[in-house]
């Protein structure tokens, strides 16, 4: 493993013990002095704090955040089962 994938398996780490996260479905990815932030999360609280955890732990490095809120609300209309 090269450097740069230690520390994206760190950062993912960090935010999946964060309680303020909790979070294993977004992807990290760091690349020289950035690390990419990508996926989806259910609100905007929730991208802000995965932010503040990276900046947390390594604060060295730019977070580039391509995270897309995407609302998990009640389904709309009925479900057809075939």
């Amino acid at each position: 493993m090269t450097a740069e994938q230690y520390l994206s398996a760190r950062l993912r780490r960090a935010l999946a013990e964060d309680p303020r996260t909790t979070e294993l479905g977004v992807r990290v990815t760091v690349r020289g002095d950035n690390v990419l932030l990508s996926g989806d999360v259910a609100c905007a609280e929730r991208r802000a704090e995965l932010e503040a955890v990276i900046r947390e732990v390594a604060p060295e490095l730019t977070v580039l955040d391509d995270v897309r809120v995407v609302p998990a609300g009640e389904p709309e209309g009925r479900e057809e089962l075939r």
